[in-house]
């Protein structure tokens, strides 16, 4: 039941492994793979370690978002829809952090 009630904070870290995937970052991709498998440890520390690499992850969308929108600005593309879309995500990886504050997930990490 816990991994249904992570199931976005799972997403995110997926959508981040193949953003860097894509980027060639693969040790970065390879560990954006390997965090969700940590929250299935009961320990009090992993909720807030998971929300820094979650609020992490969406800086990094920031971040693309502000190079993807100034590359196809060079360009004369639309940028518009991209930066929704990447926006989007950004805000879904880091609201995913709040999921830890679900009562029944806090108990989970609790010793």
């Amino acid at each position: 039941m816990i991994s249904l009630k992570l199931s976005p904070v799972i997403l995110s870290f997926l959508l981040l492994a193949a953003h860097f995937f894509r980027s060639g970052i693969m040790i970065l991709s390879i560990l954006c793979l390997l965090i969700p498998f940590t929250l299935f440890i009961k320990n009090k520390w992993i909720p807030r370690i998971i929300q820094i690499l979650l609020i992490l992850g969406s800086m990094e969308w920031i971040r693309t978002i502000f190079i993807f929108v100034e590359e196809r600005k060079m360009y004369d593309m639309p940028w518009m829809r991209l930066a929704i879309i990447l926006g989007s995500v950004a805000l879904f990886t880091a609201l995913s952090g709040l999921l830890f504050q679900i009562k029944s997930v806090k108990r989970f990490y609790i010793k």
